[in-house]
């Protein structure tokens, strides 16, 4: 496994995106701990969650929860892994997601999230999304009096513009070490984010990084995929999955960027892991630089 840093972290080069263990369609608990026990064994040492990762109502911390149990019952060495979490999320129940990013609500959320993880202090705590109630130094306050009062060890924004992430940096300074945008193949509109958290020296973290690339061939190269993309195509070639080629084209985007594929079992995560280890030439980067997503 390669390694990158979130600060003065260092973390393997691709993460463990948690939600799709607790959300709709989740799998079964058995499942869900041998898909993060995958993770561990793949050397993977960062994963993602929420407070707001769950399915049903009266569920908040589910995810977490989740991430804690199957941690304690791992037989290896867990000290090195990096457990991110997020807060200003909520789901009633119904599908829909709401945003609550009230300085209260926000130390309320954080407390509760340590608690569920079983920390002292949590070891990266991101606003999960800005609240159009709330003006944006005033979210990102809490995330500074959290820090001074040493609730959490760092802080991350998600979801957020350029400016919000100038106005983020001012006030939280080296506190602010991530940023978490939706970036993929597919889903390119943060560029500009990107390019900022790699001139401020922040951990760019995408979510949802494999958008355009089909997940009918998580099983590995011999599943059937759609072939209409530089993706595919140079996967065929190399003898893996899309995903992996995905990945590891994110990972040349940046030396920030840590990329958080979700998986719900064993097999995908232990695939995408291997992305770490996958080097592009530059020829295949120029293909894939205008590749059209699925």
């Amino acid at each position: 496994m390669q390694y990158r840093t979130i600060a003065d972290t260092a973390v393997s080069a691709i993460g463990l995106g948690a939600m799709p263990l607790s959300i709709e369609n989740r799998p079964d608990e058995a499942r869900a701990i041998a898909t993060v026990h995958a993770a561990l064994d793949a050397g993977v040492t960062f994963i993602d969650t929420a407070d707001s990762y769950h399915w049903h109502a009266g569920e908040v911390g589910h995810n977490e929860l989740l991430i804690a149990r199957a941690l304690s019952r791992y037989g290896g060495d867990t000290s090195g892994v990096l457990v991110a979490t997020k807060g200003g999320r909520g789901r009633p129940g119904d599908g829909s997601w709401t945003v609550t990013a009230t300085p209260a609500h926000l130390k309320r959320a954080a407390e509760a999230s340590a608690k569920r993880l079983g920390v002292d202090a949590i070891g990266l705590y991101q606003l999960h999304k800005p609240d159009p109630a709330v003006p944006w130094a005033e979210s990102v306050g809490a995330l500074r009096e959290l820090l001074d009062a040493g609730t959490i060890r760092a802080a991350g924004i998600s979801n957020v513009t350029t400016a919000q992430i100038r106005q983020a940096h001012q006030i939280l300074g080296d506190g602010l070490v991530s940023v978490q945008n939706q970036y993929s193949p597919a889903m390119r509109d943060s560029e500009p984010e990107l390019r900022l958290s790699t001139r401020l020296g922040l951990a760019f973290l995408p979510w949802s990084p494999l958008g355009g690339i089909t997940r009918s061939s998580l099983d590995g190269p011999s599943g059937p995929t759609s072939a209409g993309t530089a993706f595919h195509r140079i996967a065929a070639d190399r003898g893996v999955s899309p995903q992996q080629i995905a990945l590891a084209w994110l990972l040349a985007r940046s030396p920030e960027v840590i990329p958080v594929p979700g998986s719900s079992r064993p097999a995908s995560i232990a695939d995408s892991a291997q992305a770490a280890e996958l080097k592009l030439s530059t020829a295949e980067l120029t293909q894939l630089e205008d590749a059209a997503p699925c």
